[in-house]
């Protein structure tokens, strides 16, 4: 019987890291061997090893990443392992660390130096996640890491140039366009922020495998507009096809949404309903409905538009794609028109940058004036004389349909929605109801966006409760969970439900999806309006940002109730569970 040692860091991942925990001690418990744990997570140290541990262990595992107190373990064996690799087969890494091993092993021979940059739409949950994954990964191939994350407070943990100029490959994890200018001459690889999260060793292994050189690093006499125009061409030939270019312009037209809306919120609760109007000019109402529905609402359909064409022809995409954009909403053809605007936009700059050919000292010409002034002409030739007035009848046809939908078509609408929100917590089904939500509100119908958001923050919630009802369907870990699951929801973050989808998700999974399409039904059935993309209940109290706000309260409620029941009902007890 060997006596065993292992150190979790974590970092936000404490849940996980718990799971990780118990699983190691099942494995020991198993395989006839005895183990402490300590678990290192933002929330503190837990089970903290006593300080004469190391003198009676066979060895210590470990966990994840970050400070790991390895100076405890001085001469003891030691196995390191990814936390998902823990919580996918907790015996496989007890065994391997049981092998007979040098006492300390030797720096690997094939270490190799990592740089990353994790993003998704909305920057929260899926941005840090895939960090985590991949940092995780990297150590337990024997590699050094740092990864960037370009979340919705903007970048952490900024790469620095002699960290790019060291890397031997960068990978990027992004579900959105990330500018690589700084890579121009590396090997970049680039994934979505799913392959990360689900098996980081994986993607770590296939972009030390499959990287490609990005671009060219220029030449003294070709001057910095030939990297520029190097760079440009070479990333206009790597496509990542029209969801991920959607979801880049979203990403960025979501803060200009949350401050119009709120502004406008805010002016309403101070002006009343008619603040907009010219007798209220100079009071702050007005000023306040002034900068949010004619500044940040008036770029809302630009920016997105904007962003398309910058995820699909890079920086001389964007004056294209906004000039299409603000014609798009001068046209009345709002989003609809700022989504066909932003892709006529990319994939004509694109073109255009691929097929004009200068000499190499005109070549830095191209970027700053005959790609946006070519690319704007021939997206607003498109806009006024092809599809403008196409996709603007389009878009008031829609309006008009969603603002009179009432019946058993709003509440078949609101069950789709819902569904949507609930099916893969911020996946793209996830992210696809968002966005369609999020664009109608600069069309004035808001009623979608009301289900999308309470519809979302039905999944945590809903097993926030379950855990404190049904304590026997959880393990002490999971009701632990439960806690933060819960907060998470209040705020609307859908992914704090995925740690339990994760676990057992042919129970758990029905159960989200049927709270939540109960909960877009009923506030679709009500017709509550919601003007806010984004704030969970805290943007509740804002006078006039939600109407019929006690329906919308109700089916919220119920939404988290229903499951919560079906939790349930669906999962069987756990018999490990001690019932305080």
């Amino acid at each position: 019987m060997a006596n065993m040692l292992a150190v979790i860091a974590a970092g936000d991942l404490s849940t996980q890291a718990v799971l990780a925990a118990e699983a190691l001690r099942k494995a020991a418990t198993a395989l006839g061997h005895t183990i402490q744990v300590e678990v290192r997570s933002s929330l503190g140290v837990r089970n903290t090893l006593p300080a004469g541990a190391a003198q009676g262990a066979q060895g210590v595992i470990l966990v994840g990443s970050g400070d790991l107190g390895e100076e405890r373990f001085a001469g003891l064996k030691r196995s390191a392992a990814a936390l998902d690799a823990v919580l996918r087969d907790a015996r496989a890494v007890l065994e391997q660390a049981l092998a007979t091993a040098p006492a300390q092993a030797p720096a690997q021979a094939g270490t190799k130096k990592i740089v990353a940059i994790t993003s998704c739409p909305t920057g929260i949950a899926h941005t840090f996640m895939a960090a985590e994954g991949i940092q995780q990964a990297a150590q337990a191939l024997g590699h050094a890491v740092r990864v960037e994350t370009q979340g919705s407070v903007g970048a952490r943990d900024t790469l620095t140039e002699q960290e790019i100029r060291e890397a031997d490959v960068v990978l990027i994890a992004a579900d959105t366009q990330v500018d690589l200018a700084r890579f121009a001459g590396k090997r970049v690889f680039k994934s979505g922020t799913k392959p990360a999260i689900n098996d980081g060793r994986a993607l770590v292994e296939r972009a030390l495998a499959e990287a490609q050189p990005h671009g060219t690093v220029p030449a003294l006499a070709d001057g910095v507009a030939a990297g520029k125009a190097a760079k440009a061409e070479h990333v206009a030939a790597q496509r990542s096809g029209p969801y991920k270019h959607l979801m880049t312009g979203v990403s960025f037209m979501l803060p200009f949404v949350v401050t119009g809306g709120l502004l406008i919120a805010i002016a309403f609760a101070l002006g009343g309903i008619y603040v907009f109007e010219d007798s209220q000019q100079g009071t702050l109402g007005n000023a306040l409905f002034q900068i949010g529905a004619k500044g940040a609402f008036a770029l809302m359909v630009p920016a997105l538009a904007g962003y398309i064409a910058f995820s699909i022809a890079d920086r001389p995409g964007i004056t294209p794609g906004m000039v299409g954009g603000i014609l798009a909403a001068n046209l009345g053809a709002g989003f609809l028109g700022g989504i066909v605007a932003g892709f006529i936009a990319g994939y004509a700059t694109s073109f255009l940058n691929r097929n004009i050919r200068l000499h190499k000292n005109l070549e830095g010409l191209k970027p700053v004036l005959i790609l946006p002034l070519l690319g704007s002409l021939v997206t607003g030739l498109a806009m006024i004389y092809v599809v403008g007035a196409p996709v603007a009848e389009a878009l008031a046809t829609l309006s008009a349909w969603l603002k009179g939908m009432q019946g058993s078509s709003a509440i078949l609408l609101g069950l789709l929605i819902g569904a949507m929100m609930a099916f893969d917590m911020g996946g793209p089904v996830n992210k696809a109801a968002y966005a369609f939500s999020t664009g109608l509100i600069a069309s004035q119908v808001y009623t979608p966006m009301a289900a999308a958001m309470a519809a979302g923050m039905v999944p945590p919630l809903g097993l926030a409760l379950a855990t404190k009802l049904f304590a026997d369907r959880f393990t002490r870990e999971e009701r632990e969970a439960g806690n933060a699951a819960g907060i998470l929801g209040i705020a609307f973050i859908t992914e704090g439900a995925i740690p339990f989808a994760a676990r057992d998700p042919l129970r758990v999974i029905p159960a989200l999806v049927l709270g939540a399409a109960l909960t877009g039904a009923i506030s679709m059935g009500i017709g509550a309006e919601l003007k806010v993309p984004h704030g969970g209940i805290f943007v509740l109290p804002i006078p006039n940002a939600v109407t019929h706000l006690a329906g919308y309260v109700v089916a919220l409620v119920a939404g988290t109730v229903t499951t919560a029941i079906a939790l349930r009902f669906l999962k069987r007890p756990v018999s490990s569970v001690v019932t305080a």
